[in-house]
């Protein structure tokens, strides 16, 4: 039996998986690690020569000295972006898959044995991130950037419907099972036909995606617990006349990396000089500092923790403290549903927009597997339910369902 390889580089994480000659499919994992951080970090070495590094040790890199390194994150979201041609780091110019395939070089690293001859399955979401998004060049790039990263010829697969193989295995009878994959860009659904077999048999029947997932809904808690606290919602005067601190200035915050590009001197200047007229002057001068310590990672963690606590309970306390800045603030699970309102309502049409490209009615899915770390969220729980039944919704794999369905649709072909 050809070994098979299956591979989920996420926006946010990364999951390697590996089938087993008794059928089975095993998470091979770097280090403690079952899933990979999808990040890399560059920065210049004591004789002035180019590192890099990537995962976890990319983070502490960064963390070491985040002001003369540079963090590339959400690679997977400038797939689908013809605008996206490269960027420079350390005076050299990278294309998007260069640096994809630098990541995965060093995701696999561990696992080279393992990929000698293998078959190898890789991921992809039924839409990419962006308004414009190309979704043919960003499969062209993902290939690419695996071929470069020396694995061409990679068997591409959707990401719910790989979910939804490794769901089938828990299957003894024939069911329309709708699959849904929350990543941490997009969220994808998926209509599927499995039947057990043996061999087991599985139709796809329609799919629909989002731009929609995770990062939103931590970008949800950060507009309304702490960016009024860093002056937005503030005015500022010219000439007498009140103005509104400009809102573009909070769009960073919607991933956490995107604080460091604020650190460009005319951005600080900026802000300084609204500072100097700011009805509340203090809140922008915590800014300036959030942005010139580079603490967002540790804003995010914080932010993130206090997301994770309002799936177990009813309220969390998000404390959070850097310098002279800090936050405690009771968020409850009320209020934050209400904030994640509009990402609810884009995840249902992109439900209704699957069941209508299969041409089937929600009484005839026979079971919903939820899957990816947002589908632990109460609220998006509770759309599945209202719409389907409780009795017919089912969550597992958070992380790791997408990469195991991969190895697994790549051993059935």
């Amino acid at each position: 039996m050809q070994p098979v390889i299956g591979i989920d580089f996420g926006t946010t994480n990364s999951v390697v998986s590996a089938l087993r000659p008794d059928g089975s499919v095993q998470t091979l994992h770097q280090a403690t690690e079952e899933v990979f951080r999808s990040v890399l970090c560059f920065w210049n070495g004591a004789q002035g020569q180019a590192l890099h590094a990537a995962g976890p040790a990319a983070i502490e890199a960064y963390l070491d000295d985040p002001l003369d390194s540079r963090l590339i994150m959400s690679m997977k979201s400038y797939l689908a972006q013809r605008s996206f041609r490269e960027t420079r780091i350390a005076g050299r110019a990278w294309g998007l898959e260069q640096l994809i395939a630098l990541f995965l070089r060093e995701l696999l690293k561990p696992f080279a044995e393992e990929l000698k001859g293998a078959r190898v399955v890789v991921g992809r979401p039924v839409r990419f991130v962006g308004d414009a998004a190309d979704h043919e060049l960003a499969q062209q790039r993902l290939v690419g950037a695996f071929a470069e990263a020396g694995l061409p010829g990679v068997q591409v697969e959707l990401e719910p419907a790989a979910a939804g193989h490794r769901f089938a295995a828990t299957l003894d009878a024939p069911a329309t099972v709708l699959v849904a994959d929350f990543g941490g860009g997009t969220s994808d659904f998926s209509l599927l036909r499995f039947e057990p077999g043996p061999p087991r048999q599985v139709t796809a029947l329609g799919h629909a995606g989002v731009g929609i997932a995770g990062d939103a809904f931590d970008y949800r808690i950060i507009d309304n617990v702490v960016s009024p606290q860093l002056g937005k919602g503030g005015n500022y005067r010219v000439m007498g006349k009140p103005l509104p601190i400009p809102p573009s200035w909070y769009v960073s915050f919607a991933r956490w990396h995107l604080l460091s590009l604020m650190r460009a001197p005319k951005m600080l200047r900026d802000i300084t000089e609204v500072a100097r007229t700011a009805e509340e002057p203090e809140r922008l001068h915590r800014l300036l500092r959030l942005v010139q310590d580079e603490a967002g990672y540790a804003l995010y963690r914080a932010i993130s923790g206090a997301k994770v606590a309002l799936s177990r309970g009813e309220s969390t306390l998000l404390d959070f403290r850097h310098e002279d800045f800090s936050i405690t603030a009771e968020i409850h699970r009320a209020d934050f549903n209400r904030w994640i309102a509009p990402e609810l309502a884009g995840i249902g049409r992109a439900v209704d927009a699957a069941l209508v490209d299969a041409a089937l009615p929600a009484s005839a899915v026979d079971r919903v597997f939820l899957t990816g770390g947002t589908s632990l969220v109460p609220a998006v729980r509770a759309l599945f339910e209202d719409r389907f039944g409780a009795e017919r919704v089912v969550a597992g794999g958070e992380f790791v369902s997408v990469a195991e369905g991969l190895a697994l649709m790549g051993g059935a072909t």
